[in-house]
């Protein structure tokens, strides 16, 4: 005759424990995540409210700065908003602002991370998005 099993678990955690937990025996675990949904396209609007930012930067430059400074400006705005976003480009533009016009750093770097940036670069697709989080999701990497 088989011998009945009283099952008891005994389940202790210690500090800040979050997630799913799960005993007991013959248990059955299922996610289901559903496809992420394609990015809608950039508007008009984005774009315009992007150009009118990129137009703010280019008024900050000092009267001063080298004639490269305003070229690179224009280089950063036309592959940022290429169908497919040059993030080389973008990260040499941002990196010789730094060396070069470091007041402006911050701004240019701004206009990298811009939210519509980061919608055109979603458009274009996902390694290009993951390549993008990589190279400027973390702006403690701002060199």
């Amino acid at each position: 005759m088989p011998h009945a099993h009283s099952d008891h678990y005994e389940i202790h955690t210690e500090g800040g424990v979050s997630g799913q937990v799960v005993a007991g025996r013959h248990n059955t675990v299922s996610r289901t995540q559903g496809a992420a949904t394609a990015p809608g396209p950039v508007t008009e609007q984005e774009l315009a409210a992007l150009r009118a930012e990129f137009a703010r930067v280019r008024a900050l430059l000092p009267q001063d700065a080298p004639e490269r400074a305003g070229e690179l400006l224009d280089e950063l705005e036309e592959s940022a908003t290429a169908p497919e976003p040059d993030l080389s480009t973008m990260e040499y533009v941002r990196r010789w602002f730094t060396r070069h016009l470091p007041s402006l750093a911050g701004a240019v770097t701004g206009l990298v991370i811009h939210p519509v940036v980061g919608h055109l670069v979603e458009v274009a697709g996902g390694t290009l998005t993951e390549e993008f989080r990589r190279r400027f999701g973390n702006e403690d990497n701002t060199s």
